[in-house]
């Protein structure tokens, strides 16, 4: 039996006419439809190009856009003119000028021949997907549609929303259902010519005439009625990303095309000669290839949009800049923050750094200046230390030094005294691990050789900055791994402390901290910390930091702080 095709043309009428004559050599007919809009000169080409094949015809010529009318009519005059010319035919596939075969046509034809009774097009009801686009699902089918969506979209907009106001409502004709699917389909001759002849055609050709896009619903709602069975899929390959615009492909999918094992593809660049020249060159069967398998590419382009609508993770870009709280992720990789251990040991980056193997800045968010690693004036991305710079926009200098360290953890110090902006980023960032020893800002205080009165001012500023902090580390909408100490807690138990903040930085390494940095001398410090109550100031961060400095081992007043137990296997 007979497989015949219908060609919708309008543009790079060259492929069309190659597409045309692969499927005339193999002995289909072909019924080709050429947009009016089409240039006198081109439709000529065309027919030239294709006129040795007696069975390659050219249907009456409608002038046709997106989501209109004609395009049905179309489809209508050359689905009627192949049947009638060609009486041997049992499948009429349907397919556009930027279609291009992917297989050769003997197998498509056995495919079909081993299904005679089957009709291959994607019809199903409006509950059933969630691709429709603008609020049209069931109103596409009770609202009337005359005007253009694509040139005159005031009109349609404002004669929608008349509608809507005035109640209006169409009567959908009796007995059917409507459906929605791919316009590009393959019907047996029995259900496209019923369709065709049938009496009350009249009647539903008024109605899907000012349904909203008739060409996607008009064959896939009358099937219905008609089929004695359907397979509600296309056996074109035709993806679309999330706006509804059909994908393109290009001569790097080559390989991609031939491993879906699918019969058709569409939307084809024009200029693609690669994949013109593999697929229109392989006319001859070759081994047999197993049912139309487009999952893998379904899986491909799935990643594709969302790559496309999010983005890689942590990187804004200027033309998909995310929308508040939906980004792909704040940053781009896992990071630490530290906020008092600086105050409380000596050269703790350097250690921090030599025990762990990351990056470690000083106070990134320093008033006076960005402290990148190793003193740098120059940052990971070019970033300049400028606090001016930085503090312009804070969220893009962190999120590109995280992007700009890919593969690499960075780690950073805070303090009370540092620019504030990020709190709320960094506590609702997943990759953010942050540890606070809270009061430690005092050490720097109660060291500094400053008038008391200025010391207990500066003390009540940075506690109230930290309590603000807190209450944002504290929210329910954290989403950072955060670890909280006091002061006086942490000094009582430091190995500890540090030892579960670096099983989180690597908690593979299984190695145990022999020793800890060096901390500072803390003698005289609780005794600060009466004075500062004595001159009315209520010191609350630091614990229960007593005041005649007995706080636990003696430790804490300063040397280096040492296990009992051995250090574990590096």
């Amino acid at each position: 039996m007979s497989l015949g095709f219908i060609m919708l043309c309008h543009s790079a009428l060259d492929r069309a006419a190659e597409v045309a004559r692969f499927w005339a050599s193999a002995g289909c007919p072909v019924v080709i439809h050429v947009d009016r809009k089409t240039p006198l000169a081109d439709y000529e080409a065309l027919r030239g190009a294709v006129a040795e094949f007696g069975h390659v015809s050219f249907s009456r010529r409608f002038t046709c856009e997106w989501g209109s009318w004609p395009l049905v009519a179309a489809t209508q005059a050359a689905a009627e003119q192949l049947l009638d010319r060609h009486p041997e035919v049992r499948h009429v596939y349907l397919s556009s000028g930027s279609c291009l075969p992917l297989r050769p046509v003997e197998e498509l034809r056995s495919y079909l021949d081993a299904r005679p009774q089957t009709d291959f097009i994607e019809s199903v009801t409006t509950t059933d997907v969630d691709w429709t686009f603008g609020g049209l699902n069931d109103e596409r089918f009770t609202l009337r549609f005359p005007f253009s969506w694509k040139r005159q979209r005031r009109l349609f907009e404002a004669y929608t929303a008349l509608q809507r106001q005035v109640g209006f409502k169409r009567r959908i004709p009796e007995g059917i259902v409507p459906h929605l699917g791919s316009q590009w389909w393959c019907l047996t001759r029995q259900t496209l010519s019923a369709i065709l002849e049938d009496p009350k055609r009249k009647a539903y050709d008024r109605y899907f005439r000012y349904v909203w896009i008739p060409d996607e619903s008009y064959f896939q709602t009358l099937a219905r009625h008609y089929s004695v069975r359907i397979e509600s899929r296309s056996l074109t390959l035709s993806k679309f990303d999330f706006q509804g615009k059909p994908h393109i492909f290009y001569d790097d999918h080559l390989e991609l095309l031939r491993g879906s094992d699918c019969f058709v593809a569409r939307k084809i660049w024009p200029k693609a000669d690669k994949l013109y020249s593999a697929f229109l060159a392989n006319a001859q069967a070759g081994p047999a290839q197993g049912e139309p398998n487009p999952g893998m590419i379904d899986r491909l382009f799935s990643k594709a949009v969302e790559r496309r609508t999010r983005g890689r993770p942590g990187l804004y870009m200027q033309s998909r800049f995310p929308i508040q709280d939906r980004e792909n992720g704040k940053t781009a990789g896992p990071y630490s923050i530290f906020q008092g251990f600086s105050e409380l040991f000596e050269d703790f980056d350097s250690w921090l750094a030599k025990t762990t193997g990351t990056q470690v800045h000083g106070h990134l968010f320093a008033p006076e200046r960005a402290e990148f690693a190793g003193n740098e004036a120059i940052g990971l991305g070019c970033l300049p230390d400028s606090a001016a710079l930085r503090d312009h926009n804070p969220r893009a200098f962190l999120s590109n030094l995280i992007w700009s360290a890919r593969g690499e953890r960075q780690c950073f110090m805070l303090s009370p005294r540092d620019t504030q902006e990020l709190n709320w980023f960094t506590a609702t960032d997943q990759n953010a691990q942050i540890s606070v020893i809270t009061g430690a800002w005092a050490l720097p205080l109660f060291r500094s050789n400053r008038n008391f009165s200025a010391i207990r001012n500066e003390a009540a500023r940075l506690q109230r900055i930290e309590l603000a902090q807190l209450d944002i580390l504290r929210s329910m909408y954290v989403k950072a791994k955060v670890r909280i100490w006091d002061l006086a807690e942490f000094v009582e138990n430091p190995m500890e402390r540090l030892q579960a903040v670096l099983d989180e930085i690597n908690p593979r390494s299984g190695r145990h901290l022999a020793e800890a940095p060096r901390m500072s001398d803390l003698a005289g410090f609780g005794q600060f910390l009466q004075n500062l109550r004595n001159q009315g100031m209520q010191p609350l961060v630091m614990g229960d930091y007593p005041a005649d400095d007995q706080i636990g081992p003696a430790t804490h007043r300063g040397g280096p702080l040492r296990l009992v137990q051995e250090a574990g296997p590096e």
